[in-house]
This record gives C-alpha cells, structure tokens and sequence, in this order.
C-alpha cells in the first residue's frame, strides 16, 4: 500500500494517509478522510510504498484529487468561514467571555465547525457552545490553542522575511529558552529575538546543539577590522562560543583556526582574578 504525506488547510497539520493507487505529485489539491470528516489538504510529498500499515486506520485516507468543482465549493466554504467568525466574535462580546477568537474552520462536507481561540485562563464557554448550535445548525467544536499556535494558523512573515517556519514547515514546537541565545553570541533583548507570537523564535533551536558541541568557529563575525599597517600581523575576530577555539582574519581574509591551550586560559583567568581584587572597594573597617 502507498502512503503519502499531506498537509491540511487550516491548521496546517502534517498528516499520513493510505493513497491507494493515486499518482499525486507535490502541491497537489486533495479531499482526504481524516478523523473529523472530509476535508482539503495539499500533497506535500508524493506518495511512497510501506509495508507495515498495521498503526494506519484505514478511514484516513486520500479520497481523491480536488477537482474544479471542489475549489469552487472551497471558495464558498471559506466565505461561510467569515461568516461563522463574525457570529461566533459577536457572541463572545455578548457574553463578555474573556477570549480571544482567531479562526474557524469548516470540515469540507460541512458536517463540523471548529473555532480555535487563545484565552489566558480556563473559559467556560458551554452556554457559547450552545448559541452557536442554534445559530450555524452544526457540530460546534472550541479548541483553546496556545500563542504559538494561533501564528501557525494566521501565518505571516518572520524577521528575517521569510515566511513564518511555523505555517510553511514546522510541525512541531520544542522548548526555547534564553540560554540558546546566549549560547550562541546573540543579543538577549527579548525585543530582538522574539517571533509574532511573542515567545523566543523557534529557529534558536535549529543550530543550537552544534553551538553547545563546540564544532563551530564562530557565532558572528560581524565586520573584518583593520588594525595597523596592511602588512601587519593577523587581527583577532571573535571568541568562539566554546571560548576553546579563536577565529583569526588574515590581511588576505584568510579564516584560520587556533585552539587556545589550558595553560593560556587558566592565566587568563587568574589575571582577570586579580584584576577584580584590585577593583574591590575597601570595606567601612577596612583603613
């Protein structure tokens, strides 16, 4: 049996999936079977054998290709979509209910809606639950998600002009702390390394275990100095992060690597010793 990975439309959710004998290809539209129901998702890898589908249910599964008729109901569904957001928004202010909603989202045979929202504390939203049944005539789900979640939903574009890894690519979120960053050399305004949801950027993590190995040279090297003459000996860059290694800049920018032996960091530590005792102030009983 093939399986093929897809990803669905709203919550961007990586899914695997039976796909029979269907020749997909990458970005391909697709209507697949999921736990909630018929729903659209895009080919995100083309399909693969496997032997071993005895964890795969045999409900989920790619039921066909979009066709044009599909897209043309998507379009209509989406516009349900708004609609169902500004019912459900306008029963939040009425009940005054401490939450924020961000999207909803429609199975596409219509049989269920979900509205994802963020809230800081626990809602009790079962009398919104009920307004809304009578209001869409459907299944009512409310998901409470988190803040990294609700920018894997809306999308947007990082600092660094990409698309947000969150809604192209990752799938799922590790724990980011601020001994990443400071592992890695970088600035430690939260200002400066904090992605649209207000939490640490997720990408400190990507290269941070080879920052921690001590196998990379160099965190930044912002700009080659100049210092001295042109014929003049190399001029030092940067400390690596390992505080083991040193980046050396030629006069013909040639990178070399030098490893600072113990004896020279342990000299270095006592001088700055030393220098710290000198600084000391003198204490009141001191003369």
């Amino acid at each position: 049996m093939n399986i093929v990975h897809v990803r669905l439309r709203k919550s961007r959710r990586v899914m695997v999936l039976s796909s029979g004998d269907l020749v997909l290809q990458r970005d391909d539209p697709l209507i697949v079977n999921t736990e909630q129901g018929l729903e659209w998702a895009t080919c995100i890898l083309p399909p693969e054998p496997c032997v071993d589908t005895a964890h795969l249910p045999a409900e989920l599964r790619v039921v066909r290709k979009a066709t044009v008729s599909d897209e043309h109901a998507l379009e209509a569904l989406e516009a349900e979509e708004r609609t169902a957001w500004e019912v459900c928004y306008k029963r939040i202010e009425k009940r005054n209910l401490p939450m924020r909603l961000v999207a909803a989202e429609y199975t596409f045979d219509k049989h269920k809606i979900t509205f994802y929202f963020t809230a800081e504390n626990r809602v009790d939203f079962r009398e919104l639950v009920r307004d809304l049944a009578k209001d869409l005539h459907s299944r009512i789900e409310l998901r409470h998600i988190q803040v990294r979640d609700r920018s894997k939903l809306v999308g947007g574009l990082g600092c660094c002009g990409r698309e947000l890894c969150c809604a192209s690519w990752l799938n799922h979120f590790v724990p980011i702390s601020m001994r990443m960053a400071k592992c890695q050399n970088l600035s430690l305004n939260p200002g400066k390394i904090s992605g649209q949801c207000g939490r640490l950027l997720c990408c400190l993590q990507y290269e941070n275990e080879v920052y921690e190995s001590g196998d990379i040279q160099c965190c930044q090297i912002a700009a080659l100095q100049e210092k001295g003459d042109e014929a003049s000996a190399s001029a030092l860059e940067e400390e690596a992060p390992s505080r083991n290694n040193i980046v050396v800049a030629a006069p013909e920018q040639h990178w070399e690597k030098h490893t600072v032996s113990s004896s020279n960091q342990d000299e270095k530590k006592k001088g700055k010793n030393a220098r710290r005792k000198k600084k000391k102030k003198p204490g009141k009983n001191q003369p």
